[in-house]
Formats: structure tokens, C-alpha cells, sequence
């Protein structure tokens, strides 16, 4: 199993007497995309500036690679790389030129380090035009060659997929799925687009009122899928005297031309379709409907509101 690059251990924030951050405890190992969703006003935002060291915790502590931002700042902070909304660039120089000037800050980065990050972006044939002549999603793969730049094992990323169209999205979805993959990053992103979200992350935790009321991994059905109803799509060929068995036989049921979708819990799907077939009902197909991030998240905070 791959190591541990981030860990935040019972971590608080108290601001103006009021606590913000709630003992929030996770890990995201070297390798993985970890998505940090929440409500507005959840602590998001907060938690983020304490890991990239803005912010000091209250209480708790935040580990990169094992280093403490609390009492190692300086040695877990070179292993930190982030972008919050827009990068910082520099419109009037050229992509190469904004690189080799963030480069100085940092010791050991070489001219062969430069030109791999641009090649792992894919901006080879845009890199010696100037900043100002990029598209968003150009300037949002240079913010992420940026960041990576010194090789850190960890990446921070705040709604990096802000106001790109659909193939920029795209772009930098498979430039972050790229850096995790082939340089083993530790990739957080906080985003509001949770279709987003399900497309590129492994893992996801759900902060809440301050506290991490759930983590679970993308593709991962719910564990408590077995007692609670799922949604399922009947596909028949009379959709009326369908309707009628199952309303006689009390099931919730939707018509949407000649399906019908209903409410089941898992162990009462068999007998359904053996009521129907009895009834020489003609069935199709049965698919069953897995909640989007979307669902789930609203389902467990109530709606993306401010509380």
C-alpha cells in the first residue's frame, strides 16, 4: 500500500470564540485524488488554508509525509503544492518565462525538471507564448505546472475546473488523473461541481458543520444498499397492466413511457419480476439506478446551503 502523504489528526480552528473546524480527521495516500466537498459555510475553505500552512490549526496537527505543518513547517511545506481558483501568472511573459521565475524560489530545479512539467501538461507548443494569449484551461495547466514544479508529494487544489468550458474540464481532469498516476501526487480538490468530482477522484469525504460526517470511495456501492430502496427501471411492453400489478401489490411506482420505475429495497426485486411475468407481462430489461455524488451529497447535507 502506498504511503501516507497527507494526515490531518483531530484538527480544530476556533475563530472569534466561535469553533469553525470541529476535529476533522483524514489521510490521503501518494497516488490518490481525494475530493473535499461540502456546503458553503461547511469549513472547506478554512480547513485548505491550514493545510497549505495560511492558517494555523487551534488544536490537532496536519502531517505531510509525516512532518508536522505545526512544528516542521518549513520541511512539510516544500512538499506542498497548491492553486486556489485562478493561479497566480504573469500575463505580460511567456509560460517558460513564468515558470523559470517561480523556479528561483525554490532550490535544485533544473532546466530538464522545467521542461518535464510542460511536457506532462501537454503546453510543448504553447509554452514560449505570452500568458495573456492563453485560453483558462491553458492558464490552468500552466498553474499546475507551477505547482509541481518543485516535485511536491502533495497538491491542493480549490475549484480547479472554474469557469472552463467542458473540453477544458476535461483537459485538466486528465492532467491531475496524469500527476497521480505517473509522479505518485497526493491530489485534494475542493470543487463545487460534483459531476467533477465523480469523474476524477478516488476517494471523497463530505465536511459538514466542521466535522467529516462521511468518506467513502467513488465507485463504492453503499454499504447500506441491502435496507434501503433502491431505484429500479422496468422496461415492459404494457406499461398500464403493469402499473396496475404493481400498484396492487403496493409498490411505489413512476410511468415514463413504456418503463416504469420503482422503489425497491434489493431482496424484494425477484419477486416483482416473477409477479409480472405471471401476469404475461413481457419484461425488457431491469436495471437498477446507482445515486449520483450529487444525490448522496444532498441526501446527507440537506441541500448546498449556508448554515
Amino acid at each position: 500500500m502506498s504511503q501516507i502523504a497527507l494526515e490531518l489528526k483531530d484538527v480544530q480552528k476556533t475563530i472569534n470564540k466561535k469553533e469553525i473546524i470541529k476535529g476533522v480527521s483524514l489521510t490521503v495516500r501518494q497516488g490518490e485524488v481525494y475530493g473535499f466537498i461540502g456546503p458553503n459555510g461547511a469549513g472547506k475553505t478554512t480547513t485548505i488554508r491550514m493545510i497549505v500552512g495560511l492558517m494555523k490549526p487551534t488544536g490537532g496537527d496536519i502531517k505531510i509525509l509525516g512532518k508536522s505543518i505545526q512544528h516542521d513547517y518549513k520541511e512539510a511545506a516544500q512538499n506542498v503544492g497548491a492553486i486556489v481558483e485562478n493561479p497566480e501568472l504573469y500575463p505580460f511573459m511567456t509560460g517558460m518565462q513564468n515558470l523559470k521565475h517561480f523556479a528561483r524560489m525554490y532550490q535544485g530545479i533544473t532546466r530538464e525538471r522545467i521542461e518535464e512539467v510542460v511536457s506532462l501538461v501537454g503546453l510543448e507548443k504553447a509554452i514560449h507564448t505570452k500568458v495573456r494569449k492563453y485560453s483558462l484551461g491553458m492558464r490552468q495547466r500552466l498553474g499546475i505546472a507551477q505547482a509541481i514544479l518543485h516535485k511536491p508529494k502533495v497538491l491542493i487544489l480549490d475549484e480547479p475546473t472554474n469557469g472552463l468550458d467542458p473540453a477544458g474540464m476535461r483537459e485538466v481532469r486528465e492532467y491531475i488523473r496524469r500527476l497521480a498516476d505517473e509522479e505518485q501526487v497526493a491530489v485534494v480538490i475542493s470543487s463545487h461541481l460534483l459531476s467533477e468530482i465523480e469523474l476524477i477522484c478516488d476517494r471523497i469525504g463530505i465536511i459538514k458543520h466542521g466535522e467529516i460526517i462521511t468518506e467513502r470511495y467513488v465507485n463504492e456501492d453503499d454499504s447500506d444498499a441491502v435496507e434501503k430502496k433502491i431505484k429500479v427501471v422496468i422496461d415492459v411492453n404494457e406499461p398500464e397492466d403493469a402499473m396496475n400489478v404493481l400498484k396492487s401489490m403496493e409498490v411505489d411506482v413512476v410511468q415514463e413511457g413504456k418503463q416504469l420505475i420503482v422503489q425497491l429495497q434489493r431482496e424484494e426485486i425477484p419477486p416483482v419480476v416473477k409477479t409480472l411475468v405471471e401476469h404475461h407481462i413481457s419484461i425488457y430489461g431491469v436495471t437498477g439506478i446507482k445515486a449520483t455524488l450529487e444525490e448522496q451529497f444532498l441526501e446527507l447535507t440537506g441541500g448546498n446551503v449556508i448554515e
